[in-house]
C-alpha cells in the first residue's frame, strides 16, 4: 500500500480514537452538575448526552473548517499525514493522562497544541498560519474569563428572581429544568468539541491530495458524530466526580445556572466558527456561579490545579507531538 494513503487512514483511525476518548473524557462537562444535584441519574444523564452530542456533531461544520486551515495550510503542509498522526497521539496521550488522575484538561487545548508542536518540528515556525492561529489562541483564552462573568451574572439573576422564594421547593423544580439545561450543553459540546476530529480528518484529506477544498464530507460528519457518542456512552466518572464536586458544593439553581451561561457561550462561539475548550469554559462558569452564591464556598485550591493543568497543556502537548513527529519520522 502507498505510505501517503496508509498513513491518512492511520490518522482516520486515530482522529476517530480522539473522539471517542474527547467523548467520555468531557461527558462530565455536559452532565456533571446534573449528576452532581441527582436531577439524573449517571446512566440516564449518560445517555442522553450521547445522543445529544451526536446530533450536535452533526449539525455544524464551521469549527471543522477553522481546525483545517487556520492553524497551518493543508495545501502547502509536507508530510501532512505523519504531522497530524503525531499530533493525535500526543493529544490522545494527554487526554488519558487527564483522564487517569481526574483532572478535567482541555481536549481542544491538548489537540491544537499537539498541531502546532508537530507542524513546527516538520517544517519549523514559519509553518504556522500565525492570523488564524492567535485567533484560536484568543478565543482559547479568553472564553474562560467570559463563562467565569456569565456564570456570576445569571446566578446573580437568580439570586434575585428566588429572593422570596422557599429554597427547598425551588430547588425542588429546578432539578427538572437542569434535565433541558443538561440536554443543551451536551448538544452545544457536540456542536464545537466533534467538529475538531472532522477538521483533522479534513487536514489529512487536503494533505494526501484526496480532496481540493476544506468542505467536510458527510462520511467524515457521521463518523466523527458516531465516535463521539459512543465515547460519551462510556462516561467519564472521575471527571465528573471533580467538576460536580470538588470545586464547589453544587445544588440545583447552581447547576442549572451553570449549564446555560456556558451553553450560551460554547453556542456563540460554534456559530462564529471558533473552537474553544468546553472544559475550560463550563468549570469556569461553575467557579463564577460559586462566586456569586459565596466566593468562600469555592474550593480555590482545586479550582488552582485545574487552572495549572489548562496553562501547562499547550505547550506540553506541543512538546510531546514534535517527539512523537521525529520518532515516527525515522520510520516513514
Amino acid at each position: 500500500m502507498d505510505t501517503v494513503l496508509f498513513l491518512t487512514i492511520l490518522v482516520v483511525v486515530f482522529a476517530l480514537a480522539f473522539d471517542f476518548i474527547n467523548g467520555f473524557h468531557d461527558t462530565a462537562n455536559a452532565i456533571a452538575t446534573s449528576v452532581s444535584t441527582r436531577a439524573l441519574k449517571p446512566r440516564t444523564a449518560i445517555l442522553m448526552a450521547a445522543i445529544m452530542n451526536f446530533v450536535g456533531a452533526l449539525t455544524f461544520t464551521g469549527v471543522a473548517k477553522t481546525i483545517s486551515k487556520d492553524i497551518v495550510d493543508p495545501f502547502v503542509l509536507e508530510n501532512g499525514a505523519l504531522v497530524i498522526l503525531a499530533a493525535l497521539t500526543s493529544a490522545i496521550f494527554w487526554n488519558l493522562i487527564t483522564w487517569y488522575f481526574g483532572i478535567p484538561s482541555s481536549s481542544s487545548h491538548a489537540l491544537i497544541g499537539s498541531i502546532a508542536g508537530a507542524a513546527i518540528s516538520a517544517a519549523g515556525f514559519g509553518i504556522l498560519n500565525y492570523g488564524g492561529f492567535s485567533k484560536i489562541l484568543q478565543a482559547l483564552l479568553i472564553s474562560p474569563f467570559v463563562a467565569i462573568a456569565g456564570g456570576f451574572l445569571l446566578m446573580s439573576l437568580f439570586k434575585v428572581l428566588l429572593k422570596n422564594k422557599n429554597l427547598f421547593k425551588a430547588n425542588k423544580r429546578i432539578r427538572y429544568l437542569q434535565i433541558g439545561t443538561a440536554a443543551l450543553q451536551s448538544f452545544t459540546h457536540g456542536t464545537n468539541d466533534a467538529q475538531k476530529a472532522m477538521g483533522i480528518i479534513t487536514m489529512a484529506l487536503i494533505a494526501a491530495e484526496l480532496q481540493t477544498s476544506d468542505d467536510i464530507q458527510l462520511w467524515v460528519r457521521i463518523a466523527a458524530a458516531t465516535a463521539m457518542g459512543l465515547g460519551t456512552s462510556i462516561g467519564g466518572y472521575k471527571i465528573i466526580k471533580t467538576v460536580g464536586g470538588k470545586i464547589m458544593k453544587i445544588r440545583p439553581v447552581h447547576g442549572a445556572a451553570a449549564d446555560l451561561s456556558s451553553s450560551l457561550i460554547i453556542f456563540g462561539a460554534t456559530l462564529i466558527h471558533l473552537p474553544v475548550s468546553t472544559t475550560h469554559v463550563i468549570s469556569s462558569a461553575i467557579m463564577g456561579v460559586g462566586s456569586a452564591q459565596r466566593v468562600k464556598g469555592v474550593k480555590w485550591g482545586v479550582a488552582k490545579k485545574i487552572v495549572i493543568t489548562w496553562i501547562i497543556t499547550l505547550p506540553i502537548s506541543a512538546t510531546i507531538a514534535a517527539i512523537v513527529y521525529q520518532i515516527l519520522n525515522l520510520f516513514f
